[in-house]
């Protein structure tokens, strides 16, 4: 049965409307209506706060207490989506930091395992490694990192539904080895490396479209090695990762990249771990425990080990620290990740036909209620 919210502001993905009701339909968005325009009998609930396209979180290793490298199973993929979907998250990919093999396999086959079975916000998987360069490894395990061969392409190109993102380190893998994960639909994202400029722009040439967290385990930029911080600076058509928690890059340095680039392909996300939505503020991650301390996530020696970012905060901390115009951050949380995933024509705009995920937001950007497919957490 159609329904309609109504009473709230809604930014449909580029403009803000007052006045007018967002009506859903089996799923999808049937309609934006201006209040008096929605069609006599049609359920009405009113809201209060802003309604914008759920948020789309493309690196989540975990919440709700699980890690993923650790609970490859559908339970902790349905885990860490009800978490996450707490802050608004309506779609994500799972994402599987650099392991064995065997432990990808797991991994790919949980993911099309929960996607058959229609597990909510689940749209993939992101592969982060283990195909990454040594000398900007951060939190990552280097002993599991190895040079991708012909198992390797295979099994990243196994996920027969949904999306695969794989993070690599240009520098690392052959570019006929980039082209043909690209050719079989794979999302490919430069991260973790050193590679130089050139590197960066032939990986490019062979389909790379991303850059995965930037900034951070990569060489700063310099006058005469650009590196993969001055690619992506330069190249306003691939997308770009940032995480926008106030620790894995100054805000002066996420500023100037929106400066130099534009906001339109800056992708927010989590790079979350256990803690977000109620995990415990210590855990281990290969062999190594992470600590919790002022919402900042480190190993002993200090290294960052992903974030307890939520997306939601993600978009207030573009407000609040970066000073973004808000539509400018809440296209960075869903159109933008929409299509870098090549989602666009269904998910990150309030607009006819497109699926009816959707974040409700109160005055201080936290989310209060959220929809998947018409389907309301409180519902669910």
């Amino acid at each position: 049965m159609a329904f309609a919210l109504t009473g709230a502001r809604v930014f449909d993905g580029a403009e803000f409307h007052d006045g007018h009701s967002v009506v859903v339909d089996n799923a999808r968005i049937a309609a934006l209506l201006r209040d008096d325009d929605v069609p006599a009998g049609t359920r009405k609930r009113r809201v209060e706060g802003l309604i914008a396209p759920g948020f789309i979180d493309c690196q989540v290793n975990g919440g709700g207490g699980v890690l993923f490298n650790d609970d490859r199973t559908v339970d902790g993929i349905a885990a860490i989506a009800a978490a996450h979907r707490r802050f608004g998250t309506t779609g994500l990919l799972p994402t599987l930091i650099s392991d064995t093999r065997e432990h990808m396999a797991e991994a790919i086959a949980a993911v099309a395992a929960a996607l058959a079975a229609g597990v909510p916000g689940v749209l993939g998987i992101h592969l982060e490694g283990p195909f990454l360069n040594p000398d900007r490894c951060g939190a990552h395990d280097p002993r599991h990192f190895r040079p991708m061969d012909e198992d390797d392409i295979a099994l990243l190109t196994s996920l027969r539904a949904g999306r695969t993102l794989v993070t690599l380190a240009p520098e690392r893998v052959p570019v006929d080895s980039i082209a043909r994960i690209v050719a079989a639909g794979v999302i490919v994202s430069a991260g973790h490396t050193a590679a130089p400029y050139e590197t960066i722009a032939a990986a490019r040439a062979a389909g790379l479209t991303g850059f995965t967290h930037l900034f951070n385990a990569m060489p700063p930029l310099a006058g005469r090695a650009p590196g993969p911080v001055g690619a992506a600076l330069a190249d306003r058509d691939a997308f770009a990762g940032i995480i926008v928690d106030g620790h894995h890059v100054s805000a002066t340095s996420l500023r100037v990249a929106i400066a130099a680039r534009g906001y339109r392909r800056m992708v927010l996300v989590t790079d979350a771990m256990p803690p977000v939505g109620g995990g415990p503020s210590q855990f281990p991650l290969d062999g190594n425990m992470i600590t919790c301390r002022d919402g900042k996530l480190t190993r002993a020696d200090g290294t960052l080990a992903g974030s307890v970012l939520d997306m939601a905060g993600a978009v207030r901390n573009c407000v609040d620290r970066l000073g973004l115009p808000l539509a400018a951050a809440l296209h960075m949380a869903s159109g933008a990740p929409a299509e870098f995933l090549r989602l666009g024509d269904e998910l990150g705009r309030i607009a006819p036909g497109y699926r009816a995920n959707l974040v409700l937001l109160d005055g201080a950007l936290a989310a209060v209620e959220s929809w998947i497919d018409g389907v309301a957490a409180t519902e669910s």
